[in-house]
């Protein structure tokens, strides 16, 4: 079986200009997760915001089945000609995971059709129990009812998104507010799935829970190799088809005048 191709995007600004962050992800939050991707024997390559093209060229998506996308304080530098690039690619089958704040990217946006970036949100570090609520999705494969991160930011509904096609997991946390925190759509030939989890100032993306859902959901997110080409546009004339010739066959005399 060949390997999925992913590509792990990252602003890579918080590690750089954060010691608290650095501390928590010395090699950048999309080594990190490409590292696990790796181990889990996927052909993983990195891409950053200070790159030219931001490290998503044209030749780097046609390659890529799977994007991992992170953003958070530089939204508004992304190049619109690079999120319609993405755009596009999902449109034609490359599946796309948004981590966390990546929520409100320009891309995710573009995407839902709606200001996704809006919630409510507290950095307390309280306690989110993230509970499964499709079993049988395969994002699912492994976990367990629930799981607990001792840590993290909160993200509060009403979460401003398209209804989702599929619901795979909702988060609790200590103030008592609850959101939608694994989500799926369709987008034309490409599959994306929403992660909430993954605030940079806590080791999330070391948990093995996270790890786990990150992999499964690429696994989930790759497109198949037999969908077939579709082809689009003005079609020929209707051709007259003879029913011997579509191997239709029948009682001769069923439509026979009485």
């Amino acid at each position: 079986m060949d390997k999925i191709k992913v590509t792990v995007w990252n602003e890579y600004l918080h590690e750089i200009q954060f010691k608290e962050v650095a501390a928590v992800y010395p090699e950048g939050i999309h080594n990190c997760i490409g590292n696990f991707l790796k181990e889990a024997g996927m052909d993983v390559k990195t891409a950053t915001l200070s790159m030219p093209e931001h490290g998503l060229t044209e030749d780097v998506l046609r390659e890529t089945e799977v994007l991992i996308w992170w953003g958070h304080m530089a939204h508004d530098r992304v190049e619109d000609v690079i999120v319609d690039r993405v755009y596009n690619r999902v449109q034609e089958g490359m599946g796309l995971i948004v981590l966390h704040s990546g929520h409100a990217s320009k891309i995710f946006q573009k995407l839902m059709g709606t200001n996704s970036g809006m919630l409510k949100w507290r950095e307390d570090g309280e306690k989110e129990i993230i509970w499964v609520v499709d079993p049988s999705h395969p994002i699912c494969d492994g976990l367990d009812e629930k799981f607990i991160i001792p840590h993290e930011e909160m993200y509060g509904e009403h979460f401003n998104i398209s209804q989702p096609n599929e619901q795979v997991f909702i988060s609790w946390f200590e103030g008592g507010e609850v959101f939608r925190s694994g989500c799926c759509w369709h987008r034309g030939r490409g599959k994306i799935f929403y992660f909430r989890p993954g605030h940079e100032v806590f080791p999330v993306y070391h948990m093995p829970e996270v790890q786990k859902i990150i992999t499964n959901a690429v696994k989930w997110a790759c497109p198949a190799n037999s969908i077939p080409p579709v082809k689009y546009g003005n079609l020929p004339p209707v051709m007259e088809i003879k029913t011997e010739d579509a191997g239709i066959t029948g009682n001769p005399g069923l439509h026979e005048k009485k």
